[in-house]
């Protein structure tokens, strides 16, 4: 999970995770989540790393995306703030994965806090068409009615079994990754 500070990163997870709803902003350092589910009829493992948004923890970030697989970049639909820097978030992906746009890891764009369309500063069709740009899927969703955020991970666990499906077909072998995230099962999704 990667976003800006008060998006709505933990209380994704937890709902995604635990079924209720965090009131409660208490920033974040890490958190992680490992949880299974079944996803198209095939189970999947998830490790969930809940990063931190606020700025003074971007060295911590290199660390964190290096070993992700697939990424939930959310941004609060009501603070056009968190909206401007998911460009930012999506570059640094880019930038420690040394991949281009076009061999970019799986991403799903999300805008959070759709509960409160009445306070909306980001409009669906800015969604739509940055998540066009960054060739990903995108959904709007609320932590807090549980709207689109299970579809949201499983949407991602797709992309990354797709991924993962292209790469035997072409011969290659399953990226490796490092530290505690190490993939130790094909079916499990290293998730950020």
């Amino acid at each position: 999970m990667l976003g800006g500070g008060g998006v709505g990163k933990t209380a994704f997870t937890i709902q995604l995770v635990s079924h209720h709803f965090v009131e409660f902003y208490d920033p974040t350092i890490e958190s992680s989540y490992r949880q299974q589910f079944m996803v198209d009829d095939q189970i999947a493992v998830l490790d969930i790393l809940d990063t931190a948004g606020q700025e003074e923890y971007t060295a911590l970030q290199s660390q964190w995306i290096r070993s992700g697989e697939g990424f939930v970049l959310l941004y609060s639909i009501t603070e056009r703030s968190t909206f401007d820097e998911v460009e930012k978030f999506r570059t640094k992906i880019l930038n420690v994965k040394d991949v281009s746009s076009e061999n970019s890891p799986p991403i799903v764009l999300v805008g959070n806090k759709a509960d409160l369309a009445d306070a909306r500063e980001v409009s669906t069709n800015e969604g739509q068409e940055l998540a066009k740009i960054m060739a990903c899927d995108f959904f709007e969703a609320s932590a807090k009615t549980r709207l689109n955020v299970q579809e949201s991970f499983f949407q991602l666990v797709r992309r990354i079994r797709a991924r993962q499906n292209a790469g035997k077909a072409d011969g290659e072998a399953a990226p490796k990754q490092g530290g505690k995230f190490k993939r130790m099962l094909n079916d499990k999704c290293v998730l950020f």
